[in-house]
């Protein structure tokens, strides 16, 4: 079970955070020559495209609690 009690981040926790949250979000290594070519032949599925596409669309569109102005 979690522990119920509050805890409040220290200015040092809030200040690393955000840095870390700006910094640029990058691999941590390039795809190996092996991970290259087994994504070059990897089966594509031509309706997960459309579904991509239908679910970003609904996302663009939602309405409802927890919607940013």
């Amino acid at each position: 079970m979690a522990d119920a009690r509050k805890t409040r981040p220290s200015d040092k926790t809030r200040a690393a955070e955000e840095s870390e949250a700006r910094r640029a979000h990058v691999a941590d290594r390039d795809p190996t020559a092996e991970e290259s070519e087994d994504a070059k032949q990897a089966p594509r599925d031509p309706d997960a495209a459309e579904h991509y596409d239908e679910m970003a669309k609904r996302g663009a569109q939602q309405q409802g609690e927890g919607r940013l102005p």
